[in-house]
């Protein structure tokens, strides 16, 4: 595809961005309009997924039909059958009159089904029918009428596992399926998320008739970083609220500043936990950990206390001062004062979830380091200083992964935001 028809169509329905995950979904989104082929958009709330429907129909044969979203999660169970495909005076309780649906009124163009994940099952066994014949029936009617309607449906859940739960058609996921259109998140579009907040700051300082804001260098880095579980919306949103609240505008907002934007104080005055960027994301791998860690202080703590039992018993008993001239080495641990290290604080009531995994993660480096000393490190080992054993495994994690920050956080267990703070910490050569 010609990358001045993408650039068109970016034009056209206000797209921002060159990422090329972005242009690919642009470029599938032109080829599929020519068609009347089912189409599955899949992608995070918030990462522009309606933009792709409307593309889709405004470039399509049915552009001069009508063309209507339809959100399924926001329908009630109980009515969503009415509003798709009508129903007859009298065929429930305050049907007053008979009434066209979604699929009747918009013949000839096209029909966008959004959250098409939320759709009860009864209503998905009508919907099938829809598009294998384009046949439906009104609530309360046995008349089997007719309608030409293209259909494009999009969903923020994965399907395949709703399909296994039971909780969606397998049938209708192949039938919906036909040409799948993935749009990015916004943390995975790369200098995208600067050239957005760059618009939506400058449309904001029109807006409210002050001076555009900057962000200097670090700024920009924490920015790229961030990883926006809301996506565009709330990228849209912290450039919105910068704008209006930072009446300073001489000076280039910095990465301080910038951290209370993304960062919000809760109102028991603690900051909410926000996702930061990582390679990977594992369930409930952390809260885990978490627990794990605590367990294995414990457990040291009652060794050493057992230790100092016993030599103490041995030191008051006839022949214990030869046991323990003859098992120095168990003892000599006990001659040398332990650091002190804080026990990671575990709420009974609060799990971590996925998110806030990444963000406790830096917090508890420290005690996982001296964990990972209790179990797996050697005698000779333990005179090396845990930041000579940090810095090298960095610099091995990134040698190994040809000096990509992401796969290097991945392999050595961090965020990708941590390792750049320990890459400026151990300054440490690319």
């Amino acid at each position: 595809m010609d990358s001045s028809e993408i650039q068109a169509v970016k034009n056209r329905f206000g797209i921002i961005g060159s990422s090329p995950v972005l242009n690919h979904a642009i470029n599938v989104a032109i080829q599929v309009a020519a068609t009347d082929l089912t189409v599955l958009i899949t992608g995070e709330s918030g990462s522009g997924k309606e933009s792709f429907s409307k593309i889709i129909h405004s470039i399509s044969s049915r552009k001069h039909g009508p063309f209507i979203a339809i959100n399924c999660g926001a329908i009630p169970e109980g009515t969503i059958d009415s509003e798709l495909f009508g129903h007859e005076k009298g065929a429930f309780t305050g049907a007053l009159d008979s009434r066209k649906g979604y699929f009747e009124t918009t013949n000839g163009g096209t029909i966008f089904l959004d959250e098409v994940g939320e759709m009860p099952i009864g209503t998905q066994s009508r919907l099938l029918r829809v598009l294998e014949n384009g046949e439906y029936i009104r609530v309360g009617s046995s008349k089997v009428m007719k309608t030409n309607v293209r259909v494009v449906a999009a969903t923020n859940v994965n399907l395949l596992e709703a399909v296994n739960n039971g909780k969606f058609r397998e049938d209708l996921y192949y039938r919906l399926n036909t040409v799948p259109i993935y749009v990015p998140p916004l943390r995975d579009r790369g200098e995208d998320v600067l050239l957005l907040f760059r618009k939506f700051t400058n449309d904001f300082s029109e807006r409210y008739r002050t001076k555009p804001v900057r962000l200097d260098a670090e700024a920009r880095d924490v920015l790229m970083q961030y990883a926006f579980p809301g996506n565009i919306r709330q990228l849209k949103n912290i450039a919105e609220q910068i704008t209006i609240l930072e009446t300073d505008k001489e000076l280039p907002i910095s990465a301080l500043t910038l951290n209370h934007y993304l960062n919000p104080i809760q109102p028991s005055g603690r900051k909410a936990l926000v996702p930061m960027r990582t390679a990977e994301d594992s369930s409930n791998s952390f809260s885990e950990r978490e627990l794990l860690y605590k367990v294995l202080f414990d457990m040291r703590r009652d060794v050493t206390e057992l230790k100092k039992l016993v030599r103490s018993v041995l030191e008051n008993e006839k022949y214990g001062g030869e046991i323990l001239k003859d098992h120095q080495e168990l003892f000599s641990s006990l001659n040398t004062p332990e650091p002190a290290i804080s026990q990671p604080t575990i709420e009974p009531a609060r799990l971590l979830t996925p998110h806030q995994r990444n963000v406790d993660l830096d917090r508890y480096s420290d005690e996982r380091s001296e964990i990972e000393d209790v179990i797996h490190v050697t005698a000779e080992e333990e005179s090396l200083s845990l930041e000579d054993k940090e810095k090298e495994m960095i610099i091995k994690a990134l040698r190994k992964n040809n000096n990509k920050r992401k796969y290097a956080a991945s392999a050595l267990g961090i965020s990708e935001r941590t390792l750049y703070r320990k890459i400026k910490q151990y300054d440490i050569e690319e």
